[in-house]
């Protein structure tokens, strides 16, 4: 970009900032300056009046003129300090400059108007002062050259003209001085003011280049957002499919099939868990990101979530023969209870996984907040990796990226989570020793610990039970069929509760369980669809609502609804523990 007065000078982007800064400085000096100068000439009129006895006449009007100069200043700078509008510069430089002006001309005219030709005494006297005020131009003005000038010029110019005019040898050689100072107090002046002129450019490159910073950082954070916005969005849409194709495996291994086909089927079921755990958590880190996770903070007891989860692994760690153990703890915690245990299966998870021999401790500290720990006797951690191993898809010693070593995102959900909930996590490891996680938990007071008691089985459920499915996917009404009729329940599907009156009003038997989508099309909503056929049979009908959504209202409304809340994809153990609870609570 160039000037477009003279095409080949770069244009100053910074120019106009620059001069309104200069003027900003001249005003916040102006005020220092001026009675500085008025004080000192109030001593030279004191001075000329009692001790050199001059008349008091020409002193007095001397003074005069200079309390104008600094009336007009300080009126200047008022109303300066009251303007609204400083970004334009021009009209507050042209102001000050013509009040320099006049104080240049006050302090070199005074040489003349005040001192007699024969009084040299007097003459170095008012000269030394004048030249200080001179001088003192320079710091206080410098860094806008025209006020400099306007103070500069008429003193010093002044008096080597006079001191050239009155003759003689001392008259003569200070002028030639005065015009040597005029030289180097110029040179100073342009020096000081280049160096304040580029101090406000690096400062204003470096604003504009945060600025620039600021701005991309924005643009790649909201880019994130929406990927994450999307997915968790979309994530309604994406778990149908996975849901459908787990039922109908589930639906086919109830049938007599062929030992190849059989393996075939456990292989698609495996590969249906792998797809649906990272696709959880990939879903997972989208919610957290979107921001669209909220914490619901509570006390609970800790202990009892410390044994599920070490009940929930014990399976897993017996077939590695490694031990896994939570000691007792009788003390409540304040956080979120589903949130926190996610943590904590992430953490075991992880401990289980990388721990060939020895055992898992899951444990608690006492202070002035809880430090939940999980030990392992396992591979370590090097320190180099400690900040590594929270990134998503990073795992170590598994190069090959083998799935059955996990998913490398367990670590990534957990750094996510504790800056959520505000948990302070912290790292100990020794390679080849184990390693600790120590999460710290605000407290909640002492609760009495349970004995533990073994699980009661849940009486079977009785089949030829009928179960009404209301799902606007038809794919997922056909899988849920295939499902439960393997399993040998009866079952009507539909895809809205209008559609499910007009079947069931033909239908002579009363259904034992509704199993419904929380959305369905046309904005008709689960819960709405349920209390409606409830209605219809004038009676509290055990219902279930499965859900692919992940907006944290929506399922808030939905465990508020008093319903079972289930999350698609559901596996088929899961489903079928639900149903085989709802109904049998009814029976009791």
């Amino acid at each position: 970009m160039t000037d477009a007065t003279h095409p080949s000078r770069p244009v100053d982007p910074f120019a106009e900032r620059i001069r309104v800064a200069q003027i900003d400085a001249l005003y916040r000096n102006v005020a220092t300056g001026v009675l500085g100068a008025l004080a000192t000439g109030f001593l030279i009129a004191w001075m000329l009046i009692v001790v050199d006895d001059q008349p008091p006449w020409r002193p007095l009007i001397w003074l005069a003129c200079g309390c104008l100069c600094v009336a007009y200043h300080l009126w200047l700078l008022r109303a300066y300090r009251r303007s609204a509008n400083r970004e334009n510069w021009r009209p507050w430089a042209r102001s000050f400059v013509a009040g320099a002006i006049a104080d240049g001309c006050w302090w070199g005219f005074g040489l003349v108007m005040l001192v007699g030709p024969d009084r040299l005494a007097e003459q170095y006297v008012l000269l030394l002062a004048a030249f200080t005020v001179a001088t003192g131009a320079v710091p206080a003005f410098g860094m806008y050259l025209p006020a400099f000038y306007a103070v500069f010029f008429p003193i010093t110019i002044t008096s080597a003209i006079w001191l050239f005019i009155l003759g003689g040898a001392i008259h003569m050689l200070t002028s030639a001085g005065i015009c040597i100072l005029i030289c180097a107090m110029i040179g100073l002046a342009r020096i000081g003011n280049a160096n304040f002129n580029e101090l406000l450019r690096l400062r204003y490159e470096k604003d504009a280049l945060v600025d620039q910073l600021r701005s991309e950082k924005e643009r790649a954070e909201e880019a994130n957002l929406s990927k994450s916005r999307f997915l968790a969005a979309a994530s309604h849409d994406l778990r149908q499919p996975i849901h459908a194709l787990g039922m109908y495996v589930g639906a086919l291994a109830r049938y007599e099939l062929a030992d190849e086909v059989r393996r075939l089927v456990g292989n698609i079921e495996t590969s249906i868990g792998a797809m649906d755990g990272l696709f959880n958590s990939l879903l997972d880190i989208s919610k957290l990101d979107a921001g669209i996770v909220e914490p619901n903070v509570r006390a609970f007891a800790i202990d009892p979530l410390l044994q599920r989860i070490c009940l929930e692994f014990a399976d897993e760690a017996e077939q590695k023969h490694i031990a896994i153990r939570a000691i007792p703890c009788g003390l409540a915690v304040r956080s979120d209870s589903v949130l926190l245990e996610r943590i904590l299966r992430n953490l075991v998870s992880n401990a289980i996984r990388y721990t060939d021999r020895g055992r898992v401790l899951l444990g608690c500290r006492r202070g002035e907040r809880l430090r939940i720990q999980v030990w392992d006797t396992g591979r370590g951690i090097p320190r180099s990796q400690f900040n590594r191993i929270f990134d998503e898809f990073y795992q170590l010693g598994n190069p090959e990226r083998d799935r059955d070593k996990g998913l490398g995102l367990g670590l990534a959900i957990v750094r996510r989570l504790t800056v959520l909930l505000d948990l302070p996590l912290a790292l100990q490891s020794k390679v080849g020793k184990g390693t600790v996680f120590t999460l710290s938990v605000a407290t909640a007071g002492r609760v009495a610990l349970a004995p533990p008691t073994d699980a009661a089985e849940a009486p079977p459920v009785s089949l030829e039970a009928l179960i009404l499915v209301v799902d606007d996917e038809a794919m997922v009404q056909d899988a849920m069929r295939s499902l439960l009729t393997s399993w040998g329940f009866r079952v009507i599907t539909a895809g809205s509760g209008a559609e499910m009156i007009e079947k069931i009003a033909v239908c002579p038997v009363a259904p034992d369980l509704i199993l419904c989508d929380y959305r369905l099309r046309d904005e008709e909503n689960g819960i709405d669809v349920i209390r409606q056929l409830q209605a219809e049979y004038n009676d509290d009908i055990p219902a279930v609502l499965v859900t692919g959504d992940t907006a944290s209202e929506r399922l808030r409304e939905a465990r508020d609804s008093g319903f079972i809340v289930l999350n698609k994809p559901v596996a088929n153990s899961k489903l079928r523990a639900a149903i085989g609870n709802v109904m049998n609570k009814r029976c009791t």
